[in-house]
């Protein structure tokens, strides 16, 4: 294990992050570290980010050092299945609610048996919550999960995490949308056509895609440590709403291309990806009002000024 390359500020508190290696906890223990928090990784495998203590644990099989939650003030739970790696049959559908699910609750039980004084639990969730669908609804909190697939998984991602705050720990979930980083997530993927001049229109092209860039999303996350006020689903998406054929032209005219922006019909995502097509070609408008009624400001407000800062144009 490597120790962590900055002194941590004894003021602020001790965060343990599950699924720190992936695109959000990667960056979001940078921002944490840039605080002065003190932070620690929870990984399958061990010695995969070299900024912070990672440690093993293996929810499924009931493994972890209880030694390891001594002393942590908060935890933010990021692991979690990748929705977008395979396809979704029986097999990985379970994966993908138990990778979050029983990770979850694992970790509220160890700890209740120990006792620890937990200040506050965050979880990642997603606005998948409302489902794969394309409506004129503009989706605030208050809204009741889907009954598809992506609305029962998050449904069940989120009842997990309750159990902290049915156990009286202050417990924030936060339902995230597209992440825009350059090189992780749905822009690396589409880098490659992109640098071609070649921007696919999915389906119509008229289903909504919500966004946030990353640092947005980290920033976020802070919030929800430092705000003792913030407490349940707080949707994190920028307050810009676009379809997926305004996103591919703003990233079009961003990268500098005069753009071929070919369609690619339903059919052929349904056939080449089965039931996950639906996240790809549905999609609906999200609202930002609970975390900015929060006090939340966001930095990159409109689809174009993100998309400059992170391919510094």
């Amino acid at each position: 294990m490597k120790a962590p390359d900055r002194i941590a500020d004894p003021d602020k508190g001790n965060i343990l992050i599950t699924g720190g290696s992936g695109l959000i906890g990667r960056h979001l223990t940078s921002l944490l570290l840039e605080k002065g928090y003190s932070v620690s990784h929870l990984s399958r495998k061990a010695n995969l980010f070299g900024k912070v203590r990672v440690y093993r644990w293996n929810p499924s099989e009931k493994i972890l050092n209880t030694e390891i939650v001594e002393g942590i003030d908060y935890i933010i739970h990021l692991a979690g299945a990748s929705l977008g790696e395979k396809r979704w049959t029986k097999k990985r559908r379970e994966e993908l609610i138990s990778s979050r699910v029983e990770s979850a609750i694992f970790l509220h039980d160890i700890i209740i048996k120990n006792k620890i004084r937990l200040k506050g639990f965050i979880s990642a969730s997603a606005v998948g919550y409302y489902g794969a669908v394309t409506s004129e609804t503009v989706f605030t909190e208050d809204y009741p999960p889907a009954t598809d697939f992506t609305g029962n998984l998050c449904k069940q991602w989120e009842a997990a995490a309750d159990l902290f705050h049915d156990s009286g720990i202050r417990t924030v979930k936060i339902r995230t949308a597209v992440v825009l980083e350059k090189h992780d997530g749905l822009l690396k993927k589409l880098l490659p056509l992109a640098r071609r001049g070649i921007f696919p229109v999915l389906g119509n092209g008229k289903q909504y895609l919500p966004w946030i860039h990353i640092r947005d999303l980290c920033l976020i996350y802070l919030k929800a440590i430092e705000d003792n006020n913030m407490q349940g689903a707080y949707n994190a998406c920028a307050p810009d709403y676009c379809t997926q054929k305004l996103f591919m032209k703003a990233l079009a005219s961003v990268m500098g291309k005069k753009g071929f922006f070919p369609s690619v019909p339903s059919f052929v995502l349904k056939t080449a990806l089965g039931s996950m097509s639906g996240i790809l070609l549905k999609g609906s408008r999200i609202s930002p009002s609970k975390i900015i009624s929060a006090g939340f400001d966001f930095t990159f407000k409109s689809l174009p000024e993100a998309l400059k800062d992170i391919f510094g144009s």
